[in-house]
């Protein structure tokens, strides 16, 4: 009998020892943002690996503020940011701030549930925050799944003209390289605001099929 006590007892206490491992684990491998995100929260990735030209990586689940807009037009992509600018600024139904994040997308999507070209601006929200009410019904919160992108980098003020091009870019990259893509949608991610003028960081997301 006390044998099988001591046994009993030994087996608890390499379980709480295997927990605490997992435990301190987890926590010295917390991710920290690139520097292009300057400090500001940004949706969690992992480098799954690097190209010649693009990134792949796996992005964890995250949520978004967002709105549609008419076009990819510079006053169209201006008119979408500024609108969830001063949402995240308090302009809604709670009249509550939210955390400035990195970056701000633009998503196009050529296949979308109407039938149409869709195109709309999103801001990231941070992991945990609670998205306040909108009072203006354009705008909108969105759950986006864990996903795998490839990624292109670009420098500059981005003309819509230059992630056109380099989406094409990519796309003909991922090609040669044998990866299976989403052809149907893109996304154009900005990580600067719009008055820093140089050392800007752009990017364009192309989704694994």
């Amino acid at each position: 009998m006390s044998s099988l006590l001591e046994s009993r007892m030994e087996i608890t206490m390499n379980l709480r020892c295997c927990l605490l491992l997992m435990a301190s684990a987890s926590l010295g491998g917390c991710w920290e943002a690139p520097s292009f995100c300057s400090g500001y929260d940004c949706p969690v990735y992992t480098v799954v690996n690097t190209y010649g030209s693009f990134e792949e990586r796996r992005y964890e689940a995250s949520q978004w503020i967002t709105t549609d807009i008419a076009s990819t037009r510079a006053s169209d992509v201006q008119a979408g940011f500024w609108k969830l600018y001063y949402y995240m600024q308090g302009k809604n139904k709670d009249e509550k701030e939210t955390v400035t994040t990195r970056p701000v997308v633009v998503s196009v999507n050529e296949a979308s549930e109407n039938g149409g070209k869709q195109v709309s601006i999103s801001f990231f929200i941070s992991t945990g925050i609670v998205v306040p009410e909108p009072n203006d019904e354009t705008i909108r919160k969105k759950d986006l799944p864990a996903a795998t992108v490839y990624v292109r980098v670009f420098g500059g003020i981005a003309t819509e003209e230059d992630a056109i091009e380099n989406v094409q870019k990519l796309k003909e990259d991922l090609q040669v390289a044998g990866k299976p893509f989403d052809g149907t949608r893109f996304e154009a991610a900005g990580y600067d605001a719009p008055w820093i003028l140089v050392n800007r960081h752009n990017e364009v997301w192309v989704y694994a099929a």
